[in-house]
Formats: C-alpha cells, sequence, structure tokens
C-alpha cells in the first residue's frame, strides 16, 4: 500500500471518569480494518483535573492538535453546545451532541445516541411492552434515549431527575415534539414503576466511576424489562439486580456500538460493519474481563 494514499483520522474522547471505555480500541480496530491510519484519544476531565468550564480550550486544543473530531460523553452532552458552530437536525431536536465533526473551520455537533439506543432495542427487545415507561436521567443522554423510546412507540415516558427541574423541561421538549402527555416528569419513581412495563437507566450511577444502585431493589418487579445505557462495567448492579429478579435485560453493549458505528461515519464517511464492531466488543470485554480476574488472584 501506498502510505501517500493512506487516510489518516485522529479523533478522541471527552468526558469525565472515562478510562474505562472501550471506544478507542472499537474505533481503532474499526479504521485499521478500513486501511486506515486512525488514532483515538481519551480526554478525561477527571484526570486532567479540569471540568466542563474549560471545554472551549479543550475543542480549541483538539482543532490545533489536528483532530477530525470528538465523542462526547457525561458530563458534556448539554455543556458542549455553547462552543458549537452549527447542529444536527436530531442534535437540535434532543439538546444533546455526542459527536463533534470539525469541518473546515467549523464545529458541527451531532447526536448518535438515540439512533445507537433505538437500534439496539429494536433488536434486543423488539417484542417489549411500551405502554408505559419510567426513565432515570434527564441529562444529554437522557434526552437521546427518551426520544428514541418515544420513537419506538412508548404511549408515555415518566421522567425523574435529581433535578426536578431538568425532569420538567425535558418531559415538557417531549411533549411539543410528540404531542401532548406523551411524556410527564414525576417524582415518586416506587408509584410510576408500579403501573409500567418497564424503566431505562440513564444516569452515570452505575458506571466504574459510579458505583451504586439509581433506585431501590423492592420497586422492581419481575414484570418490568430493565434497559441500561452503561456499559462499563457490562453487568451494572442494576442490571444484576433486575436479573436476579427476573426482569427482562437490556444491557448498554447494543447502545455503545451502534453510537460507535454512527460517530465513525460521521467522522470517515464510512459505516463500519456493526457486526465486527460487535465481535470487537465483545472480545474487549472479555479480555477485560480476564485481566480483572487475574488481578485478583495475584492479590490474594
Amino acid at each position: 500500500m501506498n502510505n501517500q494514499n493512506v487516510r489518516a483520522y485522529r479523533v478522541g474522547l471527552i468526558g469525565r471518569g472515562i478510562q474505562g471505555s472501550l471506544s478507542p480500541a472499537m474505533h481503532e480496530r474499526a479504521g485499521d480494518r478500513e486501511g486506515f491510519e486512525y488514532s483515538y484519544e481519551l480526554i478525561d476531565l477527571e484526570t486532567l483535573e479540569a471540568d466542563s468550564r474549560e471545554l472551549s480550550d479543550l475543542l480549541r486544543s483538539a482543532e490545533r492538535r489536528g483532530f477530525r473530531g470528538l465523542n462526547v460523553t457525561h458530563p458534556c452532552k448539554q455543556a458542549v453546545i455553547p462552543y458549537l458552530d452549527e447542529l444536527s437536525k436530531d442534535a437540535r431536536q434532543i439538546g444533546a451532541v455526542n459527536t463533534v465533526v470539525f469541518d473546515n473551520g467549523r464545529r458541527v455537533g451531532h447526536n448518535t445516541d438515540c439512533w445507537g439506543f433505538a437500534q439496539a432495542f429494536k433488536r434486543s427487545a423488539a417484542d417489549a411492552a411500551l405502554d408505559r415507561v419510567v426513565q432515570l436521567g434527564a441529562g444529554g443522554a437522557g434526552a437521546a434515549v427518551a426520544h428514541a423510546i418515544l420513537d419506538l412507540g412508548a404511549l408515555q415516558l415518566m421522567v425523574s431527575d435529581q433535578d426536578q427541574s431538568r425532569a420538567e423541561r425535558l418531559a415538557a421538549d417531549l411533549c411539543m415534539h410528540f404531542g401532548p402527555g406523551r411524556a410527564l416528569a414525576v417524582t415518586d419513581i416506587a408509584a410510576a414503576l408500579e403501573n409500567a412495563n418497564g424503566l431505562i437507566h440513564a444516569t452515570p450511577t452505575g458506571m466504574s466511576s459510579y458505583p451504586g444502585l439509581p433506585l431501590r431493589r423492592e420497586w422492581l418487579q419481575p414484570s418490568h424489562w430493565v434497559a441500561e445505557i452503561v456499559y462499563f462495567p457490562l453487568e451494572t448492579q442494576l442490571i444484576r439486580v433486575a436479573r436476579e429478579i427476573g426482569c427482562a435485560t437490556i444491557d448498554g453493549s447494543g447502545m455503545a456500538i451502534y453510537q460507535a458505528v454512527g460517530a465513525f461515519h460521521l467522522f470517515t464517511g464510512v459505516v463500519p460493519n456493526a457486526d465486527d464492531m460487535r465481535r470487537d466488543f465483545d472480545e474487549l470485554v472479555s479480555s477485560r474481563r480476564a485481566q480483572s480476574a487475574d488481578l485478583s488472584a495475584a492479590a490474594q
């Protein structure tokens, strides 16, 4: 191969507590299959001892260093918007960005989380009842999956967030887009779940950096389906508890894979093979589990 003809891409992920992300390996493997020089860098606010108020400087630095774009995760999906020049239709409707493309001096924000969640849900739970759904989390990821589940036909989405005003804003936006009564902000999660078909979890709780259970175990019923967006670790405490109770579960792997498919396409113009990315994901998860087991054994 003539190296002068190799297409080169430098991209990254910006967020907090992202050292466990599988995105670098997934993107780089997809790039290798396409014959690209493809590098993916983590820009972790935690390790940089920075916060979202420094997004402007971090974006400018990435542009100077020749990045093609950035994926964006918690807590930056909404905070990044003021620093962008343009939003795609989906990102504008959702009010959150998970992919920024640097295009001839312009910063264009996109959202592949919505499509990614929808693809994962259709493949894992196509027959799930969607009369009433409870969602925890009304931030950037929450807005994306809320749009996705209503697009998939949920009749009513009940949204809860630690910041009640944020839940109310999201519910109002959803009703404007999908119609009156399709979304409702709630504070009593237990009562909402009593008559719900399923639960979507869209907060950072359960991530390696934010361990824990986002609700009381006794609020879940075996008749519920439970969808998680966190994927590192793949089996969050919520997914483990839901399985013990007997709930049908959808872990965060599908959304992680399909949003990556969409982001790779935006960065390169090439649609990667989703089945290949699924195999990469499964292999990376298995490798990480083996490394964890080896470390545990060495510590004993």
